[in-house]
């Protein structure tokens, strides 16, 4: 492999088109080479020296592409990750990695087989407020943590006129894959594996074909975490909620990358990633409460490790365990919701 990736991209809507592209196209160590979409007219507008292929069939075929990046429907996420590897490229895959633990694993084990690296893009991990959160607990600001709280509402009631495959059923489908592996995922990546999952899965919205509501418990000895999603959610500030023995932090508002991203700014710009004071967090300790500078977002860094890892050996920053981890306890929010249990983590 060079020393420049060559890249190929599978899908090139909101994921390919405005997660990946961009910040591929700034990063001089890798070459966005190809993508595969039924939108030719959108990757000639994105860049018109990216070649064009219909079906990601023809972009697996192509020898000189090192890494592709899936970003398709869910539930060809599987399908095509295996298509990829087989034909001996390196294969990041956007949430959902797996629409169950036991095709998650069976991915791993072909990489490995492969001597090829598969990841899971997890870019929530790299959101102002998630690296704000993880500074005060690093620092102790909390004291102890004892409850912790996240939620990702929106409100997007159901246009009857959508044709958007998110909206109609199907596997992979609703917001548990949509949104539930940036809670999950950020929540495994804080404290590790919990003991216990108690989950409810629901549709709240009127004419909604998929689940659009969860409510997410991991039980842990010391703790109390969970997780919370609704697309019918009006008030949709509150991200972040925590509790400690030495104070608390509440945070709202999202991450500005994705806006910035959807107006076509690039992560190589001034001010890129940085939060207006409006959305920054406060800290209450001892009868005060004061705002808290929110760190500077930046997705970048997943990019960075990704080339570190295939051309240096580094260990992917979502490693396997991650990933089968994280599948595994979508498969237990699963089962919790279906009988009303509280479920083992093993």
């Amino acid at each position: 492999m060079s020393t420049v990736i060559q890249v190929g991209l599978v899908g090139f809507g909101l994921s390919g088109r405005y997660f990946h592209a961009p910040f591929l196209s700034v990063n001089p160590r890798f070459r966005l080479k190809k993508i595969a979409s039924s939108r030719p007219e959108a990757v000639r507008q994105f860049d018109a020296s990216v070649e064009w292929v219909a079906t990601a069939d023809e972009l697996f075929d192509d020898p000189s592409i090192d890494l592709v990046f899936i970003c398709s429907p869910n539930e060809t996420h599987t399908d095509y990750a295996r298509k990829g590897l087989e034909k001996g490229k390196h294969v990041v895959v956007e949430k959902p990695f797996a629409l169950s633990e036991r095709e998650a694993a069976q991915v791993l084990a072909l990489a490995q087989r492969q001597g090829l690296l598969v990841t899971a893009y997890q870019n929530r991990r790299w959101d102002s407020d998630f690296l704000t959160v993880k500074r005060l607990l690093a620092g102790g600001a909390l004291g102890k943590l004892v409850e912790y709280e996240n939620r990702y509402d929106r409100f997007s009631p159901v246009d009857p006129a959508t044709r958007s495959w998110k909206e109609q059923p199907g596997p992979g489908r609703g917001s548990l894959y949509n949104l539930g592996p940036h809670l999950i995922d950020q929540a495994l990546h804080l404290f590790g594996k919990p003991d216990t999952v108690q989950a409810s899965v629901r549709i709240i919205r009127p004419h909604s074909q998929v689940t659009d509501y969860f409510d997410i418990r991991l039980g842990y000895t010391d703790k109390v975490v969970r997780l919370k999603s609704s697309l019918m959610a009006y008030q949709n500030q509150l991200r972040y909620c925590l509790h400690g023995t030495e104070g608390s932090f509440t945070k709202g508002g999202l991450d500005v990358q994705e806006e910035q991203l959807r107006v076509d700014r690039l992560p190589n710009e001034s001010g890129w990633g940085t939060e207006p004071p409006d959305r920054w967090g406060t800290l209450y300790q001892a009868g005060r409460a004061e705002p808290v500078e929110s760190e500077r977002g930046n997705y970048s860094p997943f990019y960075d490790n990704l080339y570190d890892a295939l051309v240096n050996g580094a260990e992917p920053a979502v490693t396997p365990t991650d990933i089968q981890q994280l599948a595994c306890i979508i498969d237990l929010v699963l089962a919790s919701n279906e009988t009303q249990r509280v479920m083992p983590v093993s």
